[in-house]
């Protein structure tokens, strides 16, 4: 297999992990905000000459703070993995997912090749996206503020990979499941869910509405990809959701 870099040379010396940098096949491509980086059959990392490739699949960019991976492809998916976070999704096409800092792996396959792309994402910023208040007219958008409950519905859709119990989509559990960890019921849950995704969905995030034919499993693992790369959850809230449930019991099983 031939690789024909479009990039520039990977850097010199030991990983810096505040840069943003693609490795393959054991060379660093460095990749700066305001610049976006390809990645396909003829892009700035041309993986190879495949014709069952796009020229240009996947791309990295820098926006509102976060480094971003959208598939620009028509056919083909990639598995994105972020080990820190024993998170696994599935990017299909026309998809876009935040990165979060720290190393990622993107595997994809064209035809009958299967290919490995590693991201190292730092952050592209001096600062980290922050929480903004919504005042209207053209001011930028972070990340919105949550109620106690909503960000006890993301935690708890959330558990089982904060815990590394399991990956992906499998990982995730049932509005029904989530609903019982928390001691509601199945009604109030969906409520939440709806408030938290049409939140994100007025900030532009993609993926939070279930219409279009979109499944709501789909956006439970939008919405769980989305809370922990920008840190509206964390491990440390995990005691959270075992106060959550001790309190709706009834006060003879308490």
């Amino acid at each position: 297999m031939t690789m024909h870099p479009g990039g520039g040379g990977p850097g010199p010396g030991a990983p810096d992990l505040g840069s943003t940098f693609v490795e393959y096949c054991g060379e660093r491509y460095p990749v700066v905000a305001g610049h976006p980086f390809y990645i396909g059959r003829e892009a700035t990392l041309t993986v190879d000459d495949n014709p069952y490739l796009h020229r240009r699949f996947l791309v990295l960019h820098e926006e509102n703070g976060m480094w971003w991976l959208t598939n620009l492809g028509t056919h083909l998916s990639a598995t994105v993995t972020a080990s820190d976070l024993g998170f696994t999704g599935t990017l299909g096409p026309g998809a876009r997912m935040p990165l979060v800092f720290g190393r990622t792996s993107i595997v994809f396959t064209a035809g009958p090749t299967t290919y490995e792309v590693l991201v190292q994402a730092g952050s592209p910023n001096v600062q980290a996206p922050t929480v903004e208040s919504f005042v209207g007219g053209n001011t930028t958008r972070g990340v919105p503020n949550f109620t106690e409950s909503q960000r006890l519905a993301i935690l708890v859709l959330a558990e089982a990979i904060l815990r590394r119990d399991g990956t992906g989509a499998s990982a995730i559990p049932s509005s029904a499941k989530a609903a019982a960890r928390l001691g509601w019921s199945l009604t109030k849950f969906n409520r939440k869910l709806d408030n938290v995704c049409d939140k994100l969905d007025m900030i532009g995030v993609s993926g939070m509405r279930a219409g279009g034919g979109r499944l709501a499993t789909n956006r439970r693992l939008r919405l769980v990809e989305y809370a922990l790369s920008t840190r509206v959850i964390s491990r440390d809230d995990l005691p959270l959701l075992d106060t959550e449930f001790a309190r709706n019991q009834p006060p003879d099983l308490q």
